[in-house]
């Protein structure tokens, strides 16, 4: 598994926080920006999810037939 995907979630698990945080709080700039973070992380799990699969990919063509 590739470490953008382990960062990426955790990314997305933080900015859920926040979101929930500034919902609580009623604090929409903190809402925000537990938003954003949830598309930073996303973004950085699908990456790393391209990475593993073009990884696969080598390996697998790597292999003799």
């Amino acid at each position: 598994m590739d470490k953008d995907r382990v960062e990426g979630s955790v990314k997305n698990v933080k900015g859920k926080a926040k979101t929930a945080a500034g919902k609580l709080l009623g604090d929409e700039k903190l809402k925000n920006e537990g938003r954003a973070d949830q598309v930073k992380g996303k973004v950085q799990n699908t990456v790393g999810g391209i990475k593993d699969e073009l990884r696969e990919d080598d390996e697998e063509s790597k292999k003799p037939n």
